[in-house]
């Protein structure tokens, strides 16, 4: 190997449970250290003629105990590590030198010569931790690489390790070939138990793990119902990410951006139920009997749907269905398109003293003559927020209009919020009507009707609806 590619330190990690971890000084860099190791079952002892109000709150924090003098060297005698963070050279240089004679570990802070051991980026699931080191080269791009990984492990993966010990020995018995344990752990960390334990369910886990203890080859499978977001990628929550990294199939539609399907696992199959040029959309019955029948054969099954799944999503037909077979199921919520088109125009979809309520409508509930329920609540005040409402948009003026809305009320028009594409349009409810039969708006659109669209920044960039009707 490369001599370059070769690390100057090797990883270890100290154990330092009921034993005493010194930290000297009493800045705010002594601070950083104390709640570092207060992570920790160490017992933390600071040691400095004075603290800053950060470390004494710390300490107290961390159940530990100052001393107000420096050390000597028989007050090392004994402690699994020292920390020395003084700020003055000398002193560090004094105190390293006694502490060494002492035969302890030192890390002085900043002062990497001087240092036996580096302190990590540390991310705690305990009993689970990752430590990220640059051999204090880099600390900012170890936090950095910290913050990343901190995003796709669970706050709950520790709880999760916990249960596997508590199951260790019972599945020892239970599942004689490792070949077969192999499996079992493969299933538990990645299916339904961890599922259950990731959502705080823990009893539920248990006894979802007894049970494929008592059946290992039950090959129980589950359903997770994901909000995909709004369109871009990046807006996808962390749960559904990693919900997509760990699904066998990932059942997904029309308007899930292929960027955002590519998030799952390479060998994860995917079946598309949307609706393309040429192609109907698979009518709700098959998609039903598709998560059933794969969650059945024992798989793990994203069913990846556009914005929130519980917002015109047709989940709760899903659900019905999966509740009817006795297929196990969560649901993962998505940024909806209201809330990424009023981000992208800056537009409070609530507002003191103008709007304090917020609709979800479906332009298909203006096809019939009949004024939609939504109406009375638009009247009041509401800020409305209408899906798929492109070809009905000169209706759903007409009816407000009727029912008494003025037709000045403020409206904006957003096509493909969060996409690359993404296009606005304000005007006025009477404006409306100039969207219908627009060929350069593609969709999917949405629109915003209220008072508090006034409010936005819907100025130079925006195009206005009058433009579409010229």
């Amino acid at each position: 190997m490369d001599a370059a590619k070769k690390l100057s330190v090797f990883p270890a990690f100290h154990t330092v449970e009921g034993r005493r971890v010194v930290i000297v000084g009493g800045g705010d860099e002594a601070a950083a250290k104390v709640r570092l190791v207060g992570e920790t079952s160490a017992a933390i002892v600071v040691y400095a003629t004075a603290i800053s109000d950060a470390v004494g709150v710390d300490l107290i924090a961390a159940g530990g105990s100052w001393i107000p003098r420096l050390p000597t060297e028989a007050d090392f005698a004994g402690a699994a590590l020292v920390f020395i963070a003084t700020g003055a050279i000398g002193t560090d240089r004094a105190v390293c030198a006694l502490a060494r004679a002492a035969g302890v570990p030192v890390n002085v802070v900043d002062r990497p010569e001087l240092c036996d051991f580096h302190t990590p980026a540390l991310i705690n699931r305990a009993p689970l931790a990752v430590a990220i080191g640059t051999a204090g080269t880099a600390p900012v791009l170890a936090r950095q690489v910290r913050a990343r990984i901190e995003t796709v492990l669970a706050p709950a993966l520790g709880d999760l390790a916990r249960l596997a010990d508590k199951l260790r020995d019972r599945v020892a018995a239970a599942i004689p070939t490792g070949e077969g344990r192999r499996r079992f752990w493969s299933r538990f960390f990645t299916g339904p138990v961890a599922q259950k334990v990731f959502a705080g369910r823990i009893a539920e886990a248990a006894a979802e793990a007894q049970a494929e203890i008592a059946d290992p080859t039950g090959g129980r499978g589950h359903v997770s119902l994901v909000g995909a977001g709004p369109g871009a990628w990046d807006l996808l929550t962390l749960r559904a990410q990693r919900l997509l990294q760990e699904a066998d199939v990932i059942v997904y539609d029309r308007l899930v951006p292929a960027e955002t399907v590519a998030q799952g696992r390479r060998d994860a199959e995917r079946i598309y139920v949307g609706k393309a040029k040429g192609h109907h959309a698979l009518p709700q019955d098959e998609i039903n009997a598709i998560l059933v029948r794969e969650a059945k054969a024992g798989r793990r099954v994203v069913r990846l749907k556009s914005g929130d799944p519980l917002i015109f999503g047709r989940a709760g037909e899903e659900m019905a269905a999966l509740r009817a077979a006795g297929v196990s199921f969560d649901i993962v919520p998505g940024i909806t398109a209201a809330f990424a088109a009023a981000a992208e125009t800056e537009i409070p979809l609530t507002l003191r003293g103008v709007a304090s309520s917020l609709v979800f409508a479906s332009g298909h509930d203006v096809d019939g003559e009949t004024l939609p329920g939504w109406t009375d609540l638009a009247l009041s005040g509401a800020t409305v927020a209408v899906y798929m409402g492109l070809s009905v948009a000169a209706k759903v003026a007409a009816q407000l209009h009727a029912a008494g809305l003025p037709p000045s009320t403020p409206v904006a028009v957003i096509d493909s919020a969060s996409l690359p594409g993404a296009r606005a349009y304000a005007g006025r409810l009477d404006e409306l009507q100039a969207l219908v039969g627009r060929s350069g708006i593609a969709g999917p659109v949405l629109i915003l009707i209220g008072d508090v669209v006034a409010q936005g920044n819907l100025a130079a960039e925006t195009a206005s609806l009058s433009q579409l009707a010229a």
